[in-house]
């Protein structure tokens, strides 16, 4: 192979001790083995047939609308001459495109990104991985093989990319911030880069396209094919309009962090996911979903929010509204739109339980368990 990284990655040391037999392979098998994942990770980017992608996919790009906040954070930390990892919350198949795109509006080349590898079948697969530069992750293998060789890859690739991956792996289907995966995390701490910097991201949106999908299952169970999952996505954006907010926060050193020591790479990861839960907007549609119980008159609902406001306030939350009427009046159409609640004689009724804990689910994390409540839904 002669592609430079493929290089890179045998002379590694961890690549080495594999082929030698440290986990019982050795020889041709072993080195066939990351071969055959080499080939299988290597993606080009083509910027320029990637700027053209903005016009196929207009038809579901309008019908969102992106606000980017805190976008100077990202450019002063390409134009310090750092090596950039972005991290951030996973809660749509639209993320991969509105987070870059943010990226690429305020003239920052988009950084190669990770994307699960049910995204790689058919047409999609060579855009994903001949223009877009996307690189295909296995989520659920147990191979020390994959591993070893996808940590070496991430490692020397970052040593003329970017990088942007989610750290909780997939996409939420429960609605609410997860946990860290380490693998990625411990891949750009292995390249040992004292230059390198995460760039914390959160992205939130009024309403999320596949939300009937995610919040019908509630955790995933298997790896589906993504056509299934656009099929689905089609279904749900008749009459879908949303808004979408992309935060960066303030660049997190990694000096310190140990890439050997797994307590050291989750304690990064923890903090990282804290911190984008800290920056994540607080929208109306998730402050009234977390507020109305089974069956709320107006009153009931505003003491509910304006409850929930005067925590989020204390605490520093990253709120679009800070008015009880104004959240239940920008709220309330949307949800009802959506066919998650109803008017009816006056009330607010649930018609969609899973949807509205979704929602809800989305800025659990910010509020104490004990907020002031309405009725469990």
């Amino acid at each position: 192979m002669n592609d430079p990284v493929v290089r890179a990655v045998f002379a590694r040391d961890e690549v080495a001790r594999y082929l030698a037999g440290s986990h019982g392979v050795s020889g041709d098998e072993a080195r066939a083995k990351v071969e055959g994942y080499l080939d299988e990770l290597r993606t080009t980017q083509r910027y320029e047939l990637y700027r053209a992608l903005e016009y196929p996919l207009y038809p579901i790009l309008r019908k969102l609308d992106r606000f980017d906040e805190h976008i100077g954070i990202a450019k002063d930390a390409v134009a310090s001459g750092r090596r950039v990892v972005y991290a951030s919350n996973h809660r749509s198949h639209m993320d991969y495109l509105l987070e870059l795109l943010a990226l690429d509006d305020a003239g920052l080349r988009p950084p190669v990104i990770a994307a699960g590898i049910n995204l790689f079948g058919g047409p999609l697969g060579l855009i994903q991985r001949h223009v877009v530069g996307a690189l295909p992750i296995r989520r659920n293998t147990k191979d020390p093989a994959y591993h070893i060789t996808l940590k070496a890859y991430v490692a020397e690739l970052l040593r003329t990319q970017d990088f942007f991956f989610y750290p909780e792996g997939g996409r939420s289907y429960s609605g609410e911030i997860k946990s860290p995966k380490t693998g990625l995390l411990t891949a750009c701490l292995q390249a040992s880069l004292p230059e390198l910097v995460v760039v914390p991201v959160s992205i939130a949106y009024d309403l999320v396209l596949e939300d009937h999908v995610l919040a019908r299952q509630k955790v995933k169970r298997a790896q589906r094919a993504f056509s299934r999952e656009v099929a689905e996505m089609v279904r749900y954006a008749v009459g879908y309009r949303s808004r979408a907010f992309v935060t960066f926060g303030p660049p997190v050193e990694v000096r310190g962090f140990n890439a050997e020591s797994r307590t050291s790479v989750l304690e990064l990861g923890h903090h990282l996911m804290h911190v984008i839960g800290r920056q994540v907007k607080v929208l109306p549609t998730a402050l009234m979903a977390s507020a109305l119980g089974p069956s709320m008159s107006d009153t009931e609902l505003l003491d509910a929010i304006a409850a929930r406001l005067d925590v989020l306030k204390a605490g520093g939350a990253n709120l679009e509204l800070t008015e009880a009427p104004a959240v239940m009046a920008a709220a309330a159409g949307r949800l009802e739109d959506r066919g998650i609640i109803a008017r009816d004689e006056g009330r607010f009724r649930v018609r969609d339980r899973n949807l509205l804990r979704y929602y809800a689910r989305g800025i659990e994390h910010l509020l104490p368990a004990a907020t002031p409540a309405a009725a469990t839904v």
